[in-house]
């Protein structure tokens, strides 16, 4: 039930005056780290600019150490903003106490009192508020019936599962009916089956209660499922905003178009080429013209012919049946994966994955291969993502 407008958001951790000295007393060179470091100290997140709406789920995704915890800490007012502003409601909150706020945020370790049953757990932000006790009950009982853990109430937390902590967890969150929800990689303690199981609590949640959510996770499936908007983090950097889909279909660079997408996207040294006013991409014998739409984008910012870096999804590459305008490739792995099968393979000194269905559409199965056998594979030009020598997107 809030909007939220980062400016130019910035953390940046100061040097201790023992780092400093060694530093300077060794005289060697600096450790190598892909985050920017300066006099002032090293800069965690640069430059966050990002408006959200109210009752939006926004999801901040990117690998260990790429500033997306650290973001949803200086929203929530636990880490100070070294540099921009933040305004909830349009309200500027850089120097407001997190309690005043009214933010709520689960953690990733729970963080239940072990000594409380579920019950006191829940209540107890709203004693602290000097809530009246009918309208705890009221709220934990009604929180409890959404979370469905009614049956629960009367426990501590050590005689629960992962899976009903996690909801606990929330549960205390929500009985304050905070305008915003914070939520720092929630499932990432959870085995592969209750996560899925959670993720689909999380997006019931969220049809059940007006608030505006932040979700922090390295996991791009979770991105992908449950966000309105995606913001991919890398090295403290905004890489890219959008939707789920227009992220998995028009990455901005290359990091975005392998990070989204499982398996990965693969990726192979290339010439984008022009004949007769038409875009073609080349890559071992295989030639490819572009989609119309592709064709447009190019011509619009005048991309010249050059040497570039193809991506091509594996479910979108296709296996030809006779070599001929195809891409060579010799499978090294093949993974069962029940209905399909991903083959691993070497195609132009590059690993690439190919996925095959194990039926055709008649549910006749189809003939699998095996390490060493050979592959022809060929792809349409709509599914090419092209990408120039600085790693960025040539389309935008």
């Amino acid at each position: 039930m809030a909007a939220l407008n980062l400016k130019g958001i910035t953390k940046i951790y100061p040097h201790s005056g023992d780092q400093k000295k060694a530093r300077k007393k060794a005289g060697e060179p600096e450790k190598k780290t892909n985050l920017q470091v300066t006099d002032k100290g090293v800069i965690a997140v640069q430059s966050f600019d990002l408006n959200i709406a109210d009752k939006e789920f926004i999801v901040l995704v990117g690998p260990s150490g790429c500033g997306k915890s650290t973001t949803l800490r200086m929203v929530a007012g636990l880490e100070e903003i070294s540099g921009g502003e933040l305004y909830i409601d349009g309200k500027l909150m850089n120097d407001v106490e997190p309690k005043n706020r009214d933010i709520a945020m689960v953690f990733q370790s729970y963080a239940l009192y072990p000594h409380m049953t579920v019950y006191e757990n829940m209540a107890f932000p709203l004693k602290l508020r000097k809530v009246a006790k009918d309208e705890i009950d009221k709220r934990v009982k009604e929180a409890a019936a959404i979370l469905d853990i009614t049956q629960f109430l009367d426990r501590k937390p050590k005689a629960l599962s992962g899976g009903q902590r996690q909801r606990v967890a929330i549960g205390r969150a929500i009985v304050r009916e905070p305008k915003v929800l914070l939520m720092d990689e929630p499932l990432s303690n959870l085995d592969a089956k209750l996560r899925n199981q959670m993720r689909a609590e999380i997006i019931k949640l969220r049809q059940k209660i007006n608030t505006t959510f932040i979700y922090v996770t390295h996991d791009q499936t979770e991105a992908m499922t449950l966000g309105d908007r995606i913001v991919i983090m890398k090295d403290g950097w905004i890489q890219q905003i959008g939707t789920p889909q227009e992220v998995f279909d028009h990455p901005a660079n290359i990091f975005v178009a392998g990070f989204i997408g499982m398996p990965q996207m693969n990726f192979f040294d290339a010439r984008l080429t022009q004949e007769g006013g038409r875009y073609l991409v080349s890559v071992g014998g295989c030639k490819v013209e572009l989609s119309q739409e592709k064709q447009a984008a190019l011509a619009a910012r005048k991309v010249p012919a050059q040497a570039i870096t193809l991506g091509v999804r594996p479910s979108h590459m296709v296996l030809a049946k006779e070599p001929g305008n195809t891409l060579s490739a010799t499978v090294e792995v093949a993974e069962m994966m029940g209905s399909e099968v991903h083959f691993h393979a070497n195609a132009e000194g590059r690993d690439v994955v190919v996925i095959v269905p194990t039926m055709d559409a008649t549910g006749e199965h189809i003939d699998t291969f095996h390490t060493g056998d050979k592959l022809n594979l060929t792809f349409g030009g709509s599914v090419c993502h092209v990408f120039g020598q600085d790693g960025k997107n040539l389309e935008f």
